[in-house]
Order: C-alpha cells, then sequence, then structure tokens
C-alpha cells in the first residue's frame, strides 16, 4: 500500500489572534516536505456560520474527519486543559474518527500544553482512536519562535515532529490496511 495517506490538522483554538496559526503554520511547512502524505486542515473558525455564536457546520466536518486517514491536533493549554471549540470539535462526530491515528502538538505556558494532551488522550480514547505517544511540546511558547514564524531551535522542533510523523504513518498505514480488511464497525458486532 503506497498510495499516500490524508492527515488532517486540526486547529485546537478559535481565540481571536491565536498563537495556533503560528504553530500550524510551521507544522505545516514540515509536512509539505515529507513525502507520504495529503494535507487536509480542519479549523473550528473556518467551520463556523457568520454569526459570532455559529455552530460548527457538522456536516462539512464529518466528512473532513471520515476522510482522513490521520490527525495532528495543535492544541494550547488553557487553564490546565483543552479549549471547549477543540471539544466541540471533536464531538461533533463519533465513527469517523474510529480506528485511526492521532498525533499532538502543544504549546502554552511552562507545561507546554501537555496536561491538555494528556486529557485528550482520555476523550480520544473513548473515540476508538490510537493516540501517539511521542508529541511535540512548546513550552513559554511566546519565547520559542521569532517574527517570522520560525523556532528558535528549529531542528530540535523538527526532529520531535519528524519522529511523531514517522509513528503517526505507521499507525495509519497499518489501521487504513485492517480498515479495508475489516470494518472497524463490524468488530464488535
Amino acid at each position: 500500500m503506497n498510495e499516500k495517506m490524508t492527515i488532517a490538522v486540526v486547529y485546537g483554538s478559535a481565540r481571536q489572534g491565536r498563537f495556533c496559526d503560528t504553530i500550524v503554520n510551521w507544522a505545516l511547512t514540515e509536512l509539505w516536505a515529507e513525502s507520504g502524505f495529503r494535507v487536509t486542515l480542519i479549523d473550528p473558525l473556518e467551520l463556523k456560520g457568520a454569526a459570532e455564536d455559529a455552530a460548527l457546520n457538522e456536516a462539512l466536518l464529518e466528512e473532513k474527519i471520515a476522510e482522513a486517514d490521520a490527525f495532528i491536533v495543535v492544541t494550547p493549554e488553557y487553564n490546565h486543559g483543552y479549549p471547549a471549540p477543540l471539544k466541540a470539535l471533536i464531538d461533533s462526530c463519533y465513527e469517523p474518527w474510529h480506528a485511526k491515528p492521532v498525533g499532538f502538538i502543544s504549546y502554552g505556558g511552562v507545561s507546554g500544553g501537555l496536561r491538555a494532551v494528556e486529557q485528550l488522550r482520555q476523550v480520544f480514547a473513548e473515540l476508538h482512536t490510537v493516540t501517539i505517544r511521542d508529541t511535540v511540546s512548546f513550552a513559554n511558547v511566546w519565547a520559542q519562535f521569532d517574527a517570522a514564524g520560525n523556532p528558535f531551535k528549529a531542528a530540535e522542533a523538527k526532529a520531535g515532529l519528524m519522529v511523531m510523523l514517522r509513528r503517526l504513518k505507521w499507525w495509519a498505514r497499518a489501521l487504513k490496511t485492517a480498515r479495508a480488511e475489516n470494518a472497524y464497525s463490524g468488530v464488535a458486532a
């Protein structure tokens, strides 16, 4: 199976002026340089209607999740947890998440978003996903990137991302093959 996998990069923040854009842009630059993946974006800001309190376009979101073979969730840590828009996005559907791998890039203050990731692992377990142990984390994130959005420790950040990406790719291939051979929904039926 040498076909390209589809990886969905999921924005975890919907705040005005979010730093998530900087992290995602860095990750996309690295992902586009890697072969073997098609990249799609899932951004809660782009899935909402025009009104400030508009709900997510759940049909479009479910379609994007269903098409993906793997996910990288880019999440900040807000008050020792992950943001509410990310929870709403995750909870918008159920079965399209099943039997797919999820990797994490987190950022924040002193913890680098790791508390948010640990909570997300519990949520994704309930969705029958496989979370990747290796993560990329940016502690005190505002001091980690230059004005152009490049990490000061670029080689170190890229090395961590590549380890996670290799594991994500392995799981994506294995689970895609398994889903093709035996539908996950029928396993416990």
